[in-house]
């Protein structure tokens, strides 16, 4: 039976990790903002006055990203209907208005650079240590499912995954059902599986899905207090295995 301690609490009989990638894993917080403002700028140049509110719907503020926006927590598709929104209300109509988020996006996925960025330090060793101790692991992200396996492949991370789950599945964040179906195709119970992410949809989900714990963790950002997150950690060697 695998015990987990972190901080002043011990999880016990865990036999599954599940974490978010953006933020949590993988150091994504430059890309993800540049992606936010060249989407904002190509918009706004079709329609002059959007850019500006369409960065703070995305999350991006005084040059930095929100952990807990939209850019950061939502999927493609929430993105492109949030930018559709501001747009409608210049008297566009909505399919007008899709057509001309999905054109801007579209660009911007042929100019931005697609290799996955790099993991946090250390994230690829507590990984390994994990799944040698005999833990399930799962990745579930508001990215696609083709971009979490495309990060997993870039990483070599295969041999520790289980399980890799986006957003284009038929639930999203922060429905609790995502959580489950993570739980059932690594074969464990949710009451035995901790989440580990950077927002307060990963803790929600987690949470309302049964986990065993919610862990929130920063890598040194400060961050707001995350909702349901039973505590908040800076890296991953605050969780340490006991038997």
């Amino acid at each position: 039976m695998i015990s987990i301690n972190c901080l002043n609490r011990q999880f016990t009989d865990i036999q599954a990790i599940i974490f978010d990638k953006d933020g949590t894993l993988e150091d994504s917080g430059n890309y993800l903002r540049n992606l936010a403002q060249k989407r904002a700028r190509l918009i706004d140049a079709q329609i002059p006055g959007v850019g500006e509110p369409l960065l703070m719907a995305f999350g991006v503020n005084d040059g930095g990203l929100d952990p807990a926006g939209l850019q950061a927590v939502g999927s493609r598709s929430e993105n492109e209907i949030a930018a559709a929104a501001y747009i409608a209300e210049t008297g566009r109509g909505w399919s007008a208005a899709l057509d001309i988020v999905r054109g801007a996006f579209s660009e911007v996925d042929r100019v931005m650079e697609s290799t996955p960025n790099a993991m946090f330090p250390s994230c690829l060793e507590s990984i390994a240590s994990f799944a040698g101790a005999g833990l399930k692991l799962g990745i579930i992200s508001a990215a696609t499912t083709s971009q979490v396996v495309k990060f997993a492949h870039y990483h070599k991370l295969q041999p520790y995954f289980q399980v890799l789950l986006g957003s284009d599945l038929q639930f999203a964040k922060p429905d609790p059902r995502l959580f489950q179906f993570a739980c059932q195709e690594l074969g464990v119970n949710p009451a035995q599986t901790l989440m580990i992410g950077d927002s307060s949809w990963d803790m929600i989900m987690g949470s309302q899905g049964g986990a065993a714990g919610c862990i929130g963790i920063s890598w040194g950002r400060s961050m707001k207090p995350l909702a349901m997150a039973d505590m908040s950690i800076e890296d991953l060697s605050a969780l340490q295995i006991t038997r």
